[in-house]
Parts: C-alpha cells; structure tokens; sequence
C-alpha cells in the first residue's frame, strides 16, 4: 500500500568547509517521540547485498546497536539517493509503504529496513551515493550505493 510518503528535504544549505547538504523529515502524523530511541552515537548504518530480479532491485538498510545499551527505532528512514557529482536524483522521494513499530534494538542487535527500486527504463540516472538518516533522526550517514541505475525512486519498507 502506498498511502504514506517520507517527506525528505535536500536542503541547499552549505556550510564552511563544503559540508554536504542538510537531511530533514517532516514529523509521520500521529507518531510519538521515544524517550528510549535509538541515539546517532548508538547506532552502525550499512546497506547489505543488492538482490537483483526482473528489472528490480533490493536491498535491506541495516541499523545495528553498537552501545552497551539497548534502545528503540519506529518508522522509516530518510534516504537521499546521490549521483557520482554527490547531487540528489530526479524522482529522489522515497515511498514509505507498510506499518511502522517499534522495534528494540539490545546491543548488538540489528532492525533492517528494505528498499525496492527498478532498472527498466532506458534513461535511468545511475546512483553512487545514499544519504540516510535513521527514523526520527536527523544525523545522516552517506553509504556508497553501488545500484547502477535507478528507475523512479526507491520504496522503502518501516524498520523490522
């Protein structure tokens, strides 16, 4: 079902220094903040292996807890896909699908997200970067994407 869009900001702010651009999501309607959510300095952010299939594509988005601590994730992550410039794609908004819950995270522990996109099209731009931020989260991880083209954007699954 896909009733339910990440509102995702490439801001074109810059700072001193060259930083790369601000990541900012919107609040999900309804969602509570987590006094036990999972910190920025608690988790890893790391793409597995991209499964290939009839013109799609998947691969699952990993959040471990590296603390001594366990913690909570709900919800979707932020994405930015980026090209070889570091520039955002054309149709880079991803499309939430599927109910959010709150997953404990023990340390050591890991919630994966999937992200879905295709290959069909003859002019799809090819991607080299994704900019994530963990759900709730505004500190964003840049992970090298190695997807080849992308078509449309990317799905993206609740953390589970």
């Amino acid at each position: 079902m896909r009733v339910l869009r990440i509102a995702v900001i490439v801001g074109g702010l810059l700072l001193a220094g060259g930083a790369a651009p601000a990541l900012a999501r919107g609040p999900v309607p309804g969602a509570e903040t987590d006094p036990g959510g999972c910190s920025p300095a608690q988790l890893d952010v790391r793409l597995d292996r991209i499964d290939p299939g009839a013109g799609n594509r998947y691969a699952p988005l990993v959040f471990t807890n590296r603390s001594g601590a366990g913690c909570t994730l709900r919800g979707h992550p932020a994405l930015v896909v980026l090209d070889a410039s570091g520039d955002p794609l054309p149709d880079g908004e991803p499309v939430a699908e599927g109910p959010e819950e709150t997953v404990t995270l023990e340390p050591g522990g890991s919630a994966r997200s999937v992200l879905h996109w295709t290959v069909t099209a003859d002019d799809c731009p090819d991607a080299s970067a994704l900019r994530v931020a963990p759900p709730g989260q505004d500190a964003v991880t840049t992970l090298d994407f190695p997807a080849g083209r992308v078509c449309g954007g990317l799905d993206v699954t609740p953390v589970r």
